[in-house]
């Protein structure tokens, strides 16, 4: 039997990963902006002793009309992450909540502050996504016609991660004194200044909140392309990724380990989770029906719609029954462009056959099956060092991640995959990693006393 355990997050999509989800009759009503909604769906993931609820999100709306409007339920009534993950710490108290930040449309300052903030409210709980934005729909709510070139986008999220975290450490733990009878609330000489003046940003500091009880929150990264993969492989505790089968998924963890390693890291720091979508049915036939039945809820067009989308092509030229045209890589998500283009030439798939897939999956791994075999699964991914975990994204809510936690959850228990109980008090303790120690502390050249106090 291995020691190792599986790590399970959930990822919500607001009204199921299966673009078909809304319509299926076994959903909920999905009020995108009800509250009780997502707190419902947390409390089934604590249930289920899942490591963490992770909230996507886009800061956009795409220009979508007449038929293509089914498309975009994954963008209809999104909840601001930080927003929505506050208001669950307090009413959850295991699950780790991670959210999505991108570093294309913030600010350093205002991220660090917010996550110390809902690691705080949540004694340690929080996480950070951490994204370039891969639609120009955002870029055009910021000032911006089109999104910054790829590349320019992940060197302008290195430096703001390194400042982020610089800012977590800019208070030592210990630094907050409440020393009533010496007047002393905190000790100037644990808090140091940033003093930050880089490429794209200059920042003072300190932050204005004591360094986090995970001294960072948790940091998520999922970027495929070269350069995202290398951010991730330096600063990332769990890596999110899409993989349409076992052995591309086992070549990604090897090769991210080693790249990690690279960067003078832990492999065994780096918790690589691919995403699964899965149909859960107490009988094959069951689920298969049950997927047949989902896929007839798509309508064509929101299908190739959502493939021109994630390709970032017009395809107007291209009728449904083409094979994969030659295509470049646009400035959007490319990771999932070169998955979709890798699909289609091994397949031999038409573009509407491809605009399926790419609507349901993403270029994620999709399943039908018994408990059993989707148990089987997930055991075969994880001893083969395919994965440390998954990234559950249920295909309609809340019963797609209620069948997961009744009925897989269990087998993956009683075979000595899956903790039955929660082992920590914070994710960082649950995910087995170290709190980071302070980069002030240990390169003091890094800091210096703030102007105010000096």
């Amino acid at each position: 039997m291995t020691s190792r355990r599986m790590v399970l997050a959930t990822f919500i999509h607001n009204s199921g990963a299966h673009p078909g989800g809304w319509r299926y009759p076994g959903a909920g009503s999905c009020d995108q902006h009800d509250f009780e909604h997502y707190l419902s769906l947390a409390r089934t993931a604590e249930r289920g002793k899942l490591h963490a609820f992770f909230s996507g999100d886009q800061q956009g709306f795409p220009n979508i009309k007449g038929k293509d409007a089914f498309a975009a339920t994954d963008y209809a009534g999104k909840l601001e992450p930080t927003t929505l993950l506050s208001a669950l710490s307090v009413l959850t108290s295991d699950i780790g909540l991670i959210g999505t930040l991108s570093t294309s449309f913030n600010e350093p300052y205002s991220v660090a502050r917010r996550l110390a903030s809902l690691d705080h409210i949540s004694k340690g709980r929080a996480g950070w996504n951490v994204v370039t934005s891969a639609g120009n729909a955002e870029a055009r709510n910021f000032g911006l016609e089109s999104l910054p070139e790829h590349d320019l986008r992940y060197e302008r999220a290195e430096e703001f991660v390194d400042l982020v975290r610089h800012l977590w450490d800019s208070w030592q733990d210990g630094a907050v004194l409440r020393d009533k009878a010496a007047v002393q609330y905190f000790d100037p000489a644990k808090v140091r200044q940033i003093n930050h003046k880089g490429r794209f940003f200059n920042v003072a500091g300190p932050l204005n909140i004591g360094r986090p009880p995970q001294g960072h929150p948790v940091l998520v990264q999922a970027g495929g392309s070269t350069t995202g993969r290398a951010l991730a492989s330096r600063t990332a505790d769990m890596i999110f990724t899409a993989q349409s089968s076992k052995e591309k998924a086992q070549a990604f963890y090897s090769e991210t380990k080693e790249q990690g390693r690279g960067f003078g890291r832990n492999p065994d720091h780096m918790t690589i989770l691919p995403s699964v979508q899965l149909m859960v049915r107490s009988t094959e036939a069951e689920a298969k029906a049950a997927e047949a039945e989902l896929m007839s809820l798509i309508p064509p067009a929101l299908a190739w719609s959502t493939l021109q989308m994630q390709l970032g092509a017009d395809l107007s030229a291209y009728g449904p029954d083409d094979k994969m045209p030659d295509l470049d890589l646009t400035n959007g998500g490319q990771w999932v462009q070169q998955q979709l283009v890798a699909m289609a030439r091994a397949e031999n798939l038409t573009l509407s056959e491809l605009a399926r897939r790419a609507s349901v999956s993403r270029a994620s791994f999709a399943m039908a099956g018994t408990p059993e075999r989707v148990a089987d699964m997930m055991e075969d991914w994880f001893l083969g060092k395919a994965a440390d975990g998954f990234s559950l994204s249920p295909n309609y809510l809340p019963g797609g991640l209620e069948d997961f936690v009744d009925q897989v959850v269990p087998i993956l228990q009683k075979r000595g995959l899956f903790r039955t109980e929660y082992e920590g008090a914070t994710l960082r303790e649950n995910l087995g990693l170290p709190v980071p120690e302070n980069s002030f502390i240990a390169q003091p050249e890094l800091g210096v006393e703030p102007d105010m106090w000096a």
